[in-house]
């Protein structure tokens, strides 16, 4: 399902409101919890590293911001993770008061549950830590539109666990808020709040997100990256995956930008068709879900399909939504809006890692995944299609 078309725009008001952050299984239900009680947690992940996080500002003085092109140079928030020492740096924030207090403005209005709780959900990631020695491919995350960078929260730590360097990015005016040094936080009303999608439709967005990521992949692997950990980054070895408008992305900026060698599209609606041959013979994971990406269910997916040349898998996850491939999914069963026989968001959580990490784990580190070529009985929740 895409939340951004013509049918996702129903739906909006209903999603929105799990548009906060993920909630600990032992949670008081939402009904009768107060604020006071209500303590966030994103889940731990599941790799064999701790996890460092950096925060970087990044400009790119070639270009206008194309939403704003009055606020001149297209600038960006990124998030790194990386595989960490112990016992280094601390507990990193998940969202500043400013991006929760925007959240809850424009996603849950009228929710209970204070921006100062939501912006001390508990990450498994700490700020400064020292890195691991050693080199790791590099994936690059892009959320949904009108999602912030933390929404992939949960799928950049377990990366960074695995043995990844990770790039989450906040595409400004694209985000329901991002924070810059500067103290400002933009939000996506230039995107997000006009009665029809920029001239050009969503694909529009789709380029420019095309040029974001290839601008963040030079500033990380260029001769004086920006990052000062840049070094544990193996810059043949690149992958991207995304969310809704994220997974469009992650295939535009393959065939964009050659150095991507393998691609993921979680639940997102290609805007328009993967173009024939444009992925050349590199990889790409189609991972969604039963009720909207069967075969049959999204043309796009259909187009896209015979286009690939490469290895490919179209994976379907049964009772799951669309927010069920990001770590807003908890708080959405919290809140009731998970239908009675929906699959559990630690379950839903849980094969989204499963499947995106070996995908990356064949592809960027050349390690055989038995999962990715047949069902698994572990995971009878999970369907192939080979149209």
């Amino acid at each position: 399902m895409n939340i951004h078309g013509a049918t996702g725009r129903a739906l909006l008001p209903r999603l929105a409101a799990a548009a906060l952050l993920t909630v600990t299984a032992c949670l008081i239900p939402a009904a009768s919890a107060h604020a006071e009680d209500v303590r966030l947690e994103l889940p731990r992940p599941t790799g064999q590293y701790l996890v460092g996080r950096d925060t970087l500002h990044l400009v790119d003085k070639e270009r206008k911001d194309p939403w704003v092109p009055e606020a001149g140079a297209r600038q960006l928030m990124v998030s790194m993770y990386y595989p960490a020492q112990s016992g280094t740096g601390a507990s990193s924030p998940y969202l500043t008061i400013e991006e929760a207090t925007s959240l809850l403005r424009r996603k849950v209005p009228g929710a209970t549950i204070s921006p100062e709780t939501v912006a001390a959900t508990r990450t498994h990631a700490h700020t400064g830590a020292r890195p691991k020695k050693g080199r790791f491919p590099l994936v690059v995350l892009s959320p949904g539109l009108g999602l912030p960078r933390a929404s992939l929260t949960f799928l950049g730590e377990d990366l960074a666990s695995r043995g990844y360097v990770v790039a989450l990015v906040d595409h400004a005016y694209e985000s329901s808020g991002t924070t810059f040094p500067d103290g400002r936080t933009l939000t996506c009303a230039p995107v997000c709040d006009q009665p029809k999608p920029p001239e050009g439709g969503l694909a529009t967005i789709t380029r420019s997100r095309t040029k974001d990521i290839s601008f963040v992949v030079d500033e990380l692997t260029d001769r004086r990256p920006v990052w000062k950990n840049a070094r544990m980054i193996n810059s043949k070895r690149i992958g991207m995956a995304g969310h809704s408008l994220g997974g469009d992305a992650a295939a535009a900026t393959m065939a964009a930008d050659k150095r991507v060698r393998a691609g993921a599209n979680l639940d997102g609606t290609f805007h328009p068709t993967v173009p024939a041959d444009s992925l050349g013979d590199r990889a790409f994971l189609l991972l969604g879900s039963q009720a909207d990406h069967i075969p049959g269910k999204d043309h796009t997916w259909d187009g896209s399909w015979p286009n690939m040349g490469g290895w490919k898998r179209w994976l379907t996850v049964a009772r799951t939504d669309h927010t069920s491939f990001t770590d807003l999914s908890i708080l959405q069963k919290e809140a009731g809006l998970s239908g009675p026989d929906a699959l559990s968001p630690q379950r839903s959580l849980e094969i989204t890692r499963a499947y995106v990490g070996a995908f990356f784990d064949l592809h960027l580190k050349g390690r055989k995944q038995p999962l990715l070529t047949a069902p698994s009985p572990a995971n009878p929740e999970v369907a192939f299609h080979t149209p």
